[in-house]
């Protein structure tokens, strides 16, 4: 099953769809989509998003992201945006670096300390729960990006599985297709660039690899933090993300297939 949908100027761009679950209907496919950022599509891109029937487009972004590669649209646009301005607790990506030139450790390390807090911002809980929200009143497709899609992006998709009872497996697997070597010598030349020219930082080939890439130590660091703060993933999508019983049932009949 292919999964990468292949764009001119947005990266990791894939449905997220079509898994079986323990409910017994498979998800839908053509219906969940997550990618990287929209600033670098073409105007061939934008009218194959156009295609996709998207509903709605969730930026996981901050508000300096969208500031600094703002999102291209189509002409006619009419899908809803869900993005918000609450400031995050965590400084961004380049004021951590500081100085310092990076190494793959500082990467690997500083993603593992990325995954224990990103669960319990205040802008991430607005906004995936508003996430799950629209899905349970959705007419069409759904795109959740961030800037590379594959953080806070493969967190929520993460989530989107386990309420679909998608099995760990394959939860895991589905995050782990971020790391296609397909395409991963272009992510790493693209991140190369944007390093040298927006922060002044020349980084080394392993570290941009390690930085362009997600780690299964990622997703199991989210859950587990998350199981220690709430006891479980549920509890934490019912009393963190407002996602009950009835909200839950209403997501399903949305995305799994009857």
């Amino acid at each position: 099953m292919t999964r990468h949908i292949d764009f001119d100027g947005i990266e990791n761009f894939r449905d997220f769809g079509g898994y079986h679950t323990a409910l017994g209907a498979p998800l839908k496919r053509g219906v969940l989509y997550r990618s990287a950022n929209h600033h670098y599509a073409t105007e061939a891109d934008l009218q194959r998003m156009r295609e996709l029937n998207l509903a709605c487009i969730v930026d996981l972004r901050r508000p300096e992201e969208r500031t600094r590669e703002p999102s291209k649209r189509w002409p006619g646009f009419e899908a809803a945006v869900l993005e918000n301005d609450i400031l995050s607790n965590r400084p961004d990506w380049l004021e951590v670096m500081g100085d310092s030139t990076p190494d793959a450790d500082w990467f690997l390390k500083d993603g593992v300390h990325y995954y224990e807090h990103a669960p319990f911002e205040p802008r991430h809980l607005d906004l995936f729960s508003r996430y799950f929200h629209t899905l349970a009143e959705l007419d069409g497709a759904v795109v959740v990006h961030c800037a590379a899609g594959k953080d806070r992006t493969g967190l929520i998709c993460a989530l989107t599985h386990h309420l679909a009872g998608v099995h760990h497996d394959d939860i895991v697997a589905d995050y782990l297709l971020t790391n296609d070597e397909d395409r991963i010598e272009r992510k790493m030349g693209f991140l190369r660039t944007w390093l040298r020219e927006v922060g002044g930082k020349v980084v080394a080939d392993e570290a941009l690899r390690t930085a362009v890439s997600v780690h299964p130590s990622y997703l199991e660091t989210a859950f587990k933090v998350i199981e220690r703060e709430f006891g479980s993933l549920d509890a934490y999508m019912q009393r963190g993300l407002g996602v009950d019983a009835a909200l839950r049932e209403r997501v399903l009949v949305r995305i799994l297939e009857a």
